[in-house]
């Protein structure tokens, strides 16, 4: 397995970021709001966060690539991580991307995939090389992924891992999630947000007129889908409405704040994904950097 630390340098090399940024989603801004569960999650969670009232959330919106200074027109795949403050003052968190699904298991073909897509002439070769790749990337540009999204409250996010929920009996079902945007082109803003920073403006601009609600649902893991790996289709996997995310207001920077996927509180369970297990590895060496 590719060390995190040659992992961190190769992707901070491939995109030309300035020192003291994240690696990855280098670009973003931090909202305040609440999450609300549904009584459907409650029966198969007994997180706290799970139990009905509202917790506070704080939401990072973001560009995926390792240079903040690349403008909001280009094409990205974009983030939306979201940390949970559960009442007894622990937290856990969730990073969603624009891609619905993640294309290999193993920490150094991600590294080689990023590099390699950053080169449009070359990118083609490198998914001959890794056909196994193709169809996830290739349900990525389906989905428009990565695109010049008009805006951060209107895309789908997925957090590509699975966690297993344990219910008040102990009793274990994998979930993996989607956050699902209630904002639709019908209610666009009037107005056109065309600067480096347009993302930004325009969901300052949204946030004035009113929150900006996500709803958070689950597909529940059936026979043969393998919650152990980030590139497992989960075709015809049940979906239950777990709650809503409501976005309310930006807040000031809150770097170095880092969203942990593997940070799990009672009632949640990490999977063996090796993605997912790498992260904080990946995470740790990152935030040195940066500090």
């Amino acid at each position: 397995m590719i060390e995190p630390k040659v992992a961190v340098e190769r992707l901070r090399t491939a995109f030309g970021g300035p020192d003291r940024h994240r690696t990855l989603h280098a670009k973003g801004r931090f909202y305040a709001g609440t999450f609300t569960a549904t009584a459907e999650a409650a029966e198969l969670g007994r997180a706290l966060h799970l139990n009905g009232e509202p917790v506070p959330v704080v939401v990072r919106w973001s560009n995926a690539g390792g240079n903040a200074d690349v403008p909001d027109k280009k094409p990205d795949i974009r983030g939306m991580a979201v940390k949970f403050q559960l009442p007894d003052g622990s937290s856990t968190d969730l990073l969603g991307q624009t891609s619905p699904r993640f294309p290999t298991d193993d920490p150094a073909e991600f590294v080689a995939m990023t590099e390699a897509s950053l080169n449009q002439l070359t990118f083609p070769l490198f998914l001959l090389r890794h056909p196994r790749m193709a169809g996830p990337i290739i349900a990525g540009l389906t989905s428009k992924a990565a695109v010049s999204h008009h805006s951060f409250a209107e895309p789908a996010y997925y957090p590509i891992h699975a966690y297993g929920w344990l219910d008040a009996e102990g009793r274990r079902t994998w979930v993996r999630y989607v956050f699902k945007p209630t904002a639709t082109k019908a209610d666009r803003l009037s107005q056109s947000f065309d600067g480096p920073d347009r993302l930004g403006a325009e969901m300052a601009a949204r946030l004035a007129r009113g929150p900006v609600t996500f709803e958070v649902w689950l597909q529940v893991a059936g026979e043969g889908h393998d919650p152990h790996s980030a590139v497992s289709d989960w075709k015809g996997a049940r979906e239950v409405l777990a709650g809503r995310i409501v976005v309310m207001a930006e807040l000031p920077d809150q770097d170095p704040l880092v969203f942990d996927p593997t940070r799990v509180v009672d009632g949640i369970e990490l999977s063996d994904d090796p993605i997912l297990r790498y992260r904080p590895l990946a995470y740790g060496e990152s935030i040195g950097r940066r500090t």
